[in-house]
C-alpha cells in the first residue's frame, strides 16, 4: 500500500507533530462527521497554530488519508493472515474479530471516516484490492481474473463494513466476522469455478 504521509520523516520533531494533528481529527470525529470537521477544530485539538498545520498539510482530506493509513494497514493485514492454508468457513482469523472489536470500540470515528465520499472507504478499497491482486498472482501465477476477483473482495468487505458501522445490519464482531468471512470463501470459490483462478491452497483459498 501507498505509504502514510509520515513516513520517510527523518525529523521525530515532525513525526510528534502530525501524530498530534491525527489525534486531534480523529477524537474531532468521534464528536462529529468529518464534514463538520474544520482545520480550526483540529489544531486546536492538537496545541498547534493554523500555520504548523499548512506546513504539513494542504487541507484536511489530506490529513484525513493520512489518519486512515493506520486502520487500512490493519485491515488489510487482518484478512491476510494466514499463511499456506487459510481458515475454513466457520474460522474466521483472529486478526480480523480483534479488527473488528477494535472498529466497534471507536465505532463514531469509523463511522464520520466511511460516510459518503468518506476517505476512508476509498483507500481502504483501493488498498485492499491492490493487496489482494499482488497476493492472487503470487499464489496463483497461473490464474486469470485477479482484477474482478480482488475487486469483489474489496467491494465486498469495505460495504459490509461501513453498513455495520453505520448501524444498516446487527451483528457482534465475531458473527461479522463469521459473514464476511464466509462471503469472501464464496467470491474466491465463484472465481474458481468460473475458472478465474486456479486455486493452489484449497478449493476456496480467498485473498490469494
Amino acid at each position: 500500500m501507498a505509504p502514510a504521509v509520515t513516513d520517510g520523516s527523518g525529523d521525530p520533531r515532525t513525526a510528534r507533530t502530525r501524530g498530534r494533528l491525527r489525534e486531534a481529527l480523529l477524537e474531532a470525529c468521534a464528536e462529529r462527521s468529518l464534514d463538520r470537521v474544520s482545520v480550526a477544530d483540529v489544531v486546536r485539538g492538537a496545541g498547534v497554530g493554523r500555520a504548523t498545520f499548512y506546513l504539513h498539510y494542504d487541507d484536511l482530506r489530506a490529513l484525513a488519508l493520512d489518519a486512515c493509513a493506520g486502520p487500512v494497514r490493519e485491515a488489510v493485514d487482518a484478512l491476510h493472515a494466514w499463511d499456506r492454508t487459510p481458515p475454513g468457513p466457520d474460522a474466521p482469523p483472529d486478526e480480523l474479530v480483534a479488527l473488528l472489536a477494535d472498529v466497534r470500540s471507536r465505532a463514531a470515528v469509523y463511522r464520520s471516516l466511511l460516510g459518503p465520499g468518506g476517505p476512508l472507504g476509498d483507500l481502504l478499497h483501493r488498498e485492499l484490492r491492490q493487496r489482494s491482486i499482488d497476493e492472487l498472482r503470487r499464489r496463483r501465477p497461473g490464474g486469470s481474473g485477479h482484477d474482478l476477483t480482488a475487486s469483489a473482495v474489496a467491494g465486498l468487505f469495505t460495504g459490509m463494513l461501513a453498513d455495520w458501522v453505520h448501524d444498516r445490519t446487527d451483528a457482534t464482531p465475531e458473527q461479522l466476522a463469521g459473514r464476511i468471512w464466509r462471503n469472501l470463501l464464496a467470491v474466491h470459490a465463484a472465481a474458481a469455478s468460473h475458472g478465474q483462478s486456479t486455486a493452489t491452497a484449497g478449493p476456496a483459498a480467498p485473498l490469494g
